[in-house]
């Protein structure tokens, strides 16, 4: 429990959790399954809440990354499991209903190579001795050899390899043991093996499958000075040429204190996080391009306009748009009308003209595209549209987002004091536990 509670807390930092993207069925003889919708702290569509064991093999590294609360120059607890303890701490907490899945990464033991073996045998010890059918995440790790890679995505449901820093320079500056090669070039090898597995599937039913869930990478907001126009670019370069199911944004909270880093007062730029994440939204569903958002001349978002309103206060030009005949494309542009409304609108007016009651109706947020649009070539009766008007509206609840409280991320075991779990049968302690 000691161990357990010294890995999970040095894991949280960690926010690559998400749909597990995979579907598998229960089968005879195996425990778990998988279901393309279950989504790490969060519900399913039968409203069972889906989570993740999120643990660390070892928190103890021979890497020194400045941000890393678990660099080797850095006076933390240090723990390891060994692969035994993960396989069986996992299917305890599966088997008592704690949990769905598995999340499992570790800090660097030895080499990259032997850590990544350590990885590879739990993994076979949960699917092929204990038999579980379940959902698992496994980290990369950067360096270690291409054959060990494709063992552990044979095991696993997704793999990911993170980014950490945007830029060679902060790498350089940040985390001197790794380099940009280290990284891309595990990343690059899961993407063709995920394709090469497409096609063996095709012509062999029974041909395992390799990271069926896909690959993520997660970067660190804050934590150097690079922009967020570099940012955005370099998460659309991943999109197109690593077919990333996701990039995943972290606040850079500060946990050592290091000449290099912000200090340890200063507060997560979460706002900033969020930004990132509507930007990468308008990347991968609404057709934009990283260019069109961002550029050298602004290369960081602004705080009180989220991207897609920001990109049409300063694009007027193409506004208003006649919501009877624009095309899908733009109609995605419209601040206030999403990927579902756009797709009802469309649908609707194949069967008659629509106005602003219909819109409405539909799940357009009126409040923000009124100033964007026409119906039957007319704007929205009454409406007075001034500079002054439109960004009050459109900045409405965002100023709210710029009051960060203090924040800290959520762990296993948060004010939890182990020594006070009651003994099996001692139902007086349950209840004194639960009353405080």
């Amino acid at each position: 429990m000691e161990k357990l509670e010294i890995l999970t807390a040095s894991a949280k930092y960690d926010v690559a959790c998400t749909s597990s993207g995979s579907s598998r069925p229960g089968q005879s003889g195996a425990l778990g399954n998988t279901t393309a919708m279950g989504i790490c702290h969060s519900f399913a569509a039968d409203g069972r809440c889906i989570s993740l064991l999120k643990v660390l093999m070892t928190n103890g590294c021979i890497y020194d990354c400045a941000y890393c609360i678990n660099r080797k120059s850095n006076p933390v607890r240090r723990a390891a499991f060994t692969p035994e303890e993960i396989a069986d701490i996992t299917m305890q907490f599966y088997r008592r209903n704690y949990i769905e899945g598995l999340f499992l990464s570790s800090g660097i033991m030895r080499n990259p190579d032997y850590t990544t073996e350590q990885l590879i045998t739990a993994l076979e010890l949960l699917r092929n001795v204990y038999r579980f059918n379940g959902y698992i995440h496994v980290k990369a790790i950067p360096g270690a050899d291409d054959a060990l890679l494709s063992r552990l995505g044979l095991l696993a449901d997704r793999m990911s390899v993170n980014i950490e820093l945007p830029s060679q320079e902060s790498l350089g500056r940040l985390a001197p043991d790794k380099s940009k090669v280290s990284i891309l070039k595990p990343m690059g090898l899961i993407t063709n093996r995920i394709k090469e597995n497409r096609s063996d599937i095709v012509k062999y039913n029974h041909a395992p499958r390799f990271a069926p869930a896909g690959q993520s990478t997660q970067m660190i907001v804050g934590a150097s000075p690079d922009t967020d126009y570099q940012i955005l670019n370099l998460t659309e370069g991943l999109y197109r040429k690593y077919s990333l199911k996701r990039v995943f944004f972290s606040a850079y909270t500060p946990v050592v204190e290091d000449s290099l880093l912000p200090s340890l007062d200063t507060k997560p730029p979460l706002l900033r996080e969020h930004r990132l994440y509507q930007a990468d939204w308008l990347l991968r569903f609404y057709g934009f391009k990283a260019n069109e958002l961002l550029d050298e001349a602004v290369p960081n978002f602004n705080p009180l306009l989220d991207p897609k309103c920001s990109w049409a206060v300063n694009h007027r030009e193409q506004f208003p748009v006649e919501i009877n005949r624009a095309p899908y494309e733009m109609l995605l542009r419209v601040p206030g009308i999403g990927v579902r409304s756009a797709q009802r609108i469309v649908k609707a007016r194949r069967a008659g003209a629509l106005d602003f009651h219909a819109l409405k109706k539909l799940g357009v947020v009126l409040k923000r595209a009124q100033f964007f649009i026409t119906c039957k070539d007319k704007p929205l009766e009454g409406l007075k549209v001034s500079e002054h008007t439109l960004l009050r509206s459109l900045m409405s609840g965002e100023q709210l987002a710029l009051q960060q409280p203090k924040v800290e991320q959520l762990t296993l075991f948060d004010d939890f004091n182990l020594s006070a779990l009651p003994a099996a049968g001692d139902w007086d302690g349950v209840k004194k536990g639960a009353k405080a």
